[in-house]
């Protein structure tokens, strides 16, 4: 179990992120046209996973636009947006935004990502949906770099996150 802030207060995950280095948990995830999509799917790929509560928030929406921009210069690279929010908002947020360089991907129908990287909050006013984190995983399937953002209501580390592709 890990703690973090949501405004000031802690909340609890269900677990931990698994450590730099060690091989990346396969998970599904479903798409916007609502086939499914593995993270072995992409096997060879250097993956950012970002992760976030909803794209219904001020942060949520920032973090997928900066990834968004960040990833139409990456080689090799795609970069997933993954939250609870179902595949239709997924779409609609994307076409209204313009995105068009990450994958949005929702974890409602599976409970295979929150089990295996620890990030489902189970108390607070956001029980039930995943804390903000960012996981890089490299072209061997190895995790490169992860941050669970200490401040649910703050931004990742962006240039981190990014550098760790370098």
């Amino acid at each position: 179990m890990a703690t973090v802030k949501f405004k000031g207060n802690d909340v609890h995950t269900n677990g931990a992120l698994p450590v730099v280095g060690s091989l990346a948990p396969d998970f599904k995830g479903v798409k916007t046209d609502l086939s499914e999509l593995k993270l072995s799917d992409l096997k060879g790929k250097k993956v950012v996973i970002n992760v976030f509560p909803s794209l219904d928030t001020a942060v949520c929406a920032a973090s997928v636009r900066r990834f968004n921009k960040e990833a139409a210069s990456l080689e090799n690279t795609v970069v997933l947006a993954l939250s609870k929010d179902l595949p239709f908002a997924h779409a609609r947020f994307c076409t209204t935004e313009g995105i068009d360089k990450v994958v949005p991907l929702s974890a409602f129908r599976c409970s295979c990502f929150e089990e295996k990287y620890g990030l489902l909050f189970e108390d607070g006013p956001l029980k039930g949906l995943l804390a903000r984190a960012v996981i890089v995983v490299g072209e061997d399937g190895k995790i490169i770099y992860e941050e669970l953002v200490s401040e649910t209501t703050s931004e990742p580390n962006y240039d981190a996150a990014l550098a760790s592709l370098k």
